[in-house]
């Protein structure tokens, strides 16, 4: 998206841009913020068709700094933006760096829609929005499914779906920022939304690319920062050819070893000094993250029952059936990454074999939303799988279709079955620990990552990513559980 052919008018006009953003910046730019502040400029006053923007950065490279002097420099000169992110978390940590309130993609996005035949489905919202930045965080994290449910059990792409909104607007623009270092979404080696070449191809968009690669100077006092750097630096030269090389990390302020008999003291200190919503623990797999949470809350929080008043709970699958009647709301979306808190329990019952939990929850990223009142599948909560599987929920579809059958026709049967308050119970895990991918585009104060079971022969370039993933969520103390000796040695 070069300057060439562009009129006076809006060379001028990207020249003024780029002054704006260069002064919003609180100390000498890097030479990848310069060049990301020239890129962006021209972004913003190309009048080509379709503009999209991608912005890549790696961790202390300055990319929350330069996102924030654009948002600002917007508001300065009244630009209409719209600031999005894969989850609540990840939107509630942009709203706090770019000082503008920030949605979920899918709140945004989706609506539903009632249709005779089915009941409730959902849609794309119109875009009634003109000549608008639409800036997409942590888009590391959206991947080509993840959308919207297309018939049966299966979902269509969330990035087509961001993409067909945008550009339904008229003069809207799209700004994709994120570290493709990071964890690709799930099933997939590669973050789709940040592959250039893709978008081009698939979306036709005039499209800029930018990369931050130089640490800001300021960052480089930060152990966790410069920790998580060097394993970049490692990352970059492992391919197929070359076999990752092993992390030698070097423990300073705010970067910690802890054993195993180390942890149950260092839980209740996080505790004391954070609060159970500012330290997480990361895991590699789901059932390291369930033996975590009921250690967790037996030991640390006192909770004895499968569910608790004030338990902390994470969203693991869409929902919009709970939030339909409230019309004062923006949105009925529950969605995948929301963390909930729990404030009363009303019920416990089997239905199915199943036990459920009937209780008012609010949305902990979201303080004005209300209480409201959901189902709660706590089959779901103490399994060791992610989410339930595509033949579990089909069965308990079949089971609750079952008990409306006597409706007769097929159409009132499924309109029944998907407004059945079991079928629709919400699918939750504990969020005192998780794993990687759903603590992906939260940061929170302290973090403690379980290396779990690791040998060095096991050591490849997914494990770094995971690694390097891991690392980034903590903003000022990171604790490395159980690391053998190997990783510390110079």
């Amino acid at each position: 998206m070069s300057s060439e052919n562009s009129s006076p008018t809006s060379s001028r006009r990207a020249s003024e841009l780029e002054a704006r953003l260069l002064g919003q910046i609180p100390f000498d730019p890097t030479e990848s913020q310069a060049r990301f502040a020239y890129v962006w400029s021209r972004f913003m006053a190309s009048e080509k068709p379709r503009c999209a923007l991608i912005l890549r950065g790696y961790a202390g490279t300055g990319k929350t700094t330069s996102v924030g002097a654009a948002v600002r420099t917007m508001r300065d000169l009244k630009l209409k933006s719209v600031l999005l992110a894969p989850t609540g978390r990840a939107a509630k940590v942009l709203s706090r760096h770019a000082g503008q309130t920030a949605s979920t993609i899918h709140r945004h996005i989706y609506r539903p829609k009632k249709t005779a035949e089915e009941g409730t489905a959902y849609g794309l919202m119109p875009n009634r929005r003109t000549d608008t930045l639409f800036i997409v965080d942590e888009a590391s994290m959206i991947g080509e499914s993840g959308g919207l449910p297309s018939g049966g059990f299966q979902y269509r792409s969330l990035l087509d779906d961001l993409i067909e909104f945008v550009y339904s607007g008229h003069g809207c623009r799209l700004m994709l920022i994120g570290d493709d270092a990071q964890l690709p979404p799930v099933g997939a080696s590669e973050s789709p939304a940040l592959q250039g070449s893709k978008l081009r191809d698939n979306f036709d968009l005039t499209l800029a690319e930018v990369t931050l690669d130089d640490v800001v100077r300021q960052e480089l006092d930060s152990a966790i920062l410069s920790n998580a750097h060097d394993l970049r630096m490692r990352m970059a030269v492992t391919d197929a050819h070359n076999p990752a090389p092993l992390p030698r990390f070097e423990t300073g302020t705010g970067f910690h070893r802890v054993s195993g008999h180390e942890l149950e003291d260092l839980l209740t200190d996080l505790h004391a000094n954070h609060g159970e919503d500012n330290f997480v623990v990361i895991t590699r797999s789901n059932k390291r993250a369930v033996q975590f949470n009921q250690q967790i809350r037996a030991r640390l929080l006192w909770m004895e029952d499968d569910l608790n008043v004030g338990d902390r709970l994470m969203v693991v699958a869409n929902n919009y059936h709970w939030l339909a009647e409230h019309e004062e709301l923006a949105t009925n979306l529950i969605a995948n990454g929301d963390t909930l808190i729990v404030d009363r329990i009303v019920s416990r019952f089997t239905r199915y074999d199943i036990p459920f939990a009937e209780a008012e929850v609010r949305l902990a990223d979201v303080p004005d939303y209300p209480s409201f009142s959901v189902h709660i599948n706590l089959s779901v909560l103490a399994s060791e799988r992610a989410s339930q599987s595509r033949a579990e929920r089909k069965s308990l579809y079949d089971m609750v279709s079952q008990d409306h059958a006597h409706l007769i026709s097929r159409g009132k049967i499924h309109e029944a079955t998907n407004a059945d308050p079991c079928y629709q119970a919400l699918q939750v895990k504990f969020a005192y620990a998780l794993t990687c991918h759903k603590s992906q585009g939260g940061q929170w104060p302290a973090v403690v990552v379980d290396q779990g079971y690791m040998t060095e022969e096991r050591v490849d370039l997914e494990w770094l990513r995971w690694l390097y993933t891991a690392l980034t969520r903590a903003e000022s103390e990171l604790h490395l559980l159980n690391f053998a000796d190997v990783f510390f040695e110079a």
